[in-house]
């Protein structure tokens, strides 16, 4: 039986103002630094195991970097919200795949295993599914069946709420996949589990860790 192809999206802040509640995790005038290498570790990561990943950023000039870890850049031209850079990130994959299986993938998984992306794909088994963050409140990948719509419902409870809209919870285990950074407490469980390269070096710097 044929693959069918998988194509991801993620979502991007300008990284001057992303993830205001990780800001002391590293000197302020590193924050911005902080968002981007959290941003390439995960995009790294997922692109050993998708087909395509596409960044859709608010300021595509201050993420374009992300193009030399697997990325396509897109400028966001909607509201600001996060569904709506969804939806506009879909629109532009169904363009060129009708077909393709999608998924919206969090940009803050510095910790991400391919193997664990590639066991999320396989338990979804072609049916509209998400797995949820380590808190299981949130999502930190939501997939589409194929040729079908994403229908993203991000933003507080929305674990809850993408259930309710009928995607399947996935009970797998898949730690990297789970661990998404929000704080610096959650960027320090990151680092039991293995930074990514990026995200590991600037956060170890000087250190002998």
């Amino acid at each position: 039986m044929e693959t069918v192809p998988v194509d991801l999206i993620v979502p991007m802040k300008p990284p001057r103002l992303g993830k205001s509640r990780l800001r002391g995790a590293v000197d302020d005038a590193r924050h911005a630094e902080l968002v981007l290498a959290l941003a390439s570790d995960t995009i790294a990561a997922a692109s050993e195991v998708v087909r395509r990943v596409l960044v859709v950023a608010a300021d595509p000039r201050a993420v374009r970097e992300l193009a030399g870890f697997g990325a396509e850049i897109v400028g966001e031209d909607g509201p600001g919200d996060l569904n709506a850079a969804l939806r506009q990130g879909e629109a532009h994959l169904r363009a060129d795949d009708p077909g393709a299986i999608l998924g919206a993938l969090q940009a803050d998984l510095p910790a991400l295993r391919p193997e664990d992306l590639e066991a999320a794909l396989a338990a979804s088994a072609g049916r509209r599914a998400f797995v949820a963050d380590w808190e299981r409140t949130g999502t930190t990948l939501l997939l589409s069946a194929p040729g079908a719509a994403l229908a993203p419902r991000f933003g507080p409870g929305s674990a809850r709420a993408h259930a309710r809209t009928g995607a399947i919870a996935l009970g797998l285990t898949a730690p990297s996949l789970r661990r998404d950074v929000d704080t610096a407490a959650d960027l320090e469980h990151a680092g039991t589990l293995g930074l990514g390269k990026r995200t590991a070096a600037l956060v170890y710097e000087g250190s002998a860790a």
